[in-house]
């Protein structure tokens, strides 16, 4: 089938197909009269690298993944072992994010910048900690007072 062929089979754009072949994703294909000729199996082939892409592989690690499943290996396990923990520490990292705003937004104050817990938690990310442990700074009354006047910088900057 033609590029475009595949493509279309595929809804994947012939500059896409172009690139993931020049990539290594792709095996380049015999030409018959200038044209690329894929086989049959090119569309599973182009399905595994638009799954793996999807589910968050780069496609550094797609072209691992396609070389490391072979019969006798194991490499594309340990591939999507290390993937699912990336995912997993991405995935807490959103949860952690996601209450801070959430918090964020059901302050009382009606300039977030006079929060007090805000403040703290400007204050415990520019003392290097963690979303997840400035969130629980902010939020601790054992670190009441701990702003720095980071609201006077703050409201200096936005002027």
């Amino acid at each position: 089938m033609t590029i475009g062929e595949l493509a279309s089979r595929t809804g994947v754009a012939t500059s896409a197909l172009r690139y993931w072949e020049e990539l290594g994703l792709l095996p380049a294909p015999p030409r018959i009269s200038g044209q690329r000729r894929y086989p049959p199996s090119a569309v599973g082939l182009v399905g595994l690298v638009m799954l793996l892409r999807d589910v968050g592989f780069t496609l550094r690690e797609v072209k691992a993944f396609i070389a490391a499943r072979s019969p006798a290996g194991d490499g594309w396990r340990e591939l999507s072992r290390r993937k699912l923990t990336e995912l997993d520490q991405r995935i807490a990292q959103a949860q952690v994010a996601r209450t801070a705003i959430v918090h964020g937004l059901a302050c009382p104050q009606e300039d977030i910048f006079e929060c007090p817990n805000f403040t703290r938690g400007i204050a415990a990310l520019l003392a290097r900690s963690p979303l997840e442990e400035a969130h629980e700074r902010a939020h601790s009354p054992d670190h009441a007072g701990e702003t720095d006047g980071l609201t006077t910088g703050v409201r200096e900057r936005q002027g």
